[in-house]
């Protein structure tokens, strides 16, 4: 892969891992208390005290799961750098044969070619 590829794939990386990281705070700045705050809040002031815990603590869930989401694609993305650093960007981790450019297109994080991901998934 020639050095304005890696060059591009690294600017589209960063947008994206700024992308993310925006999203993990928001989630965070969303919720900034623990649950069990956000519940006494409902309990001391809500007649209907039941449902809006339970609509709470699944909000929370939720948001826990997409920062947790988050989290992990930000890891990918990173480690996607690193490997441009390294010079083993766009090589499969499985294999050790070029991932196909379409792919790191769609996803530049990848770390296998679509083949080594098949038998991978199929597992």
């Amino acid at each position: 892969m020639s050095a304005i590829d890696t060059d591009r794939f690294r600017e589209r990386l960063l947008e994206e891992r700024k992308r993310v990281d925006a999203a993990i705070q928001f989630l965070r700045e969303e919720h900034p208390g623990s649950l069990e705050e956000e519940i006494e809040d409902y309990v001391g002031t809500s007649d209907n005290h039941l449902a809006d815990t339970a609509t709470a603590t699944l909000d929370r869930e939720i948001d826990y799961t997409l920062e947790e989401n988050s989290e992990q694609a930000l890891a990918q993305i990173d480690d996607a750098l690193q490997r441009i650093e390294d010079g083993t960007f766009g090589t499969c981790r499985t294999c050790g044969r070029p991932i196909a450019p379409e792919r790191l297109e769609a996803m530049p994080w990848a770390t296998q070619c679509i083949d080594c991901k098949r038998k991978a998934e199929r597992r």
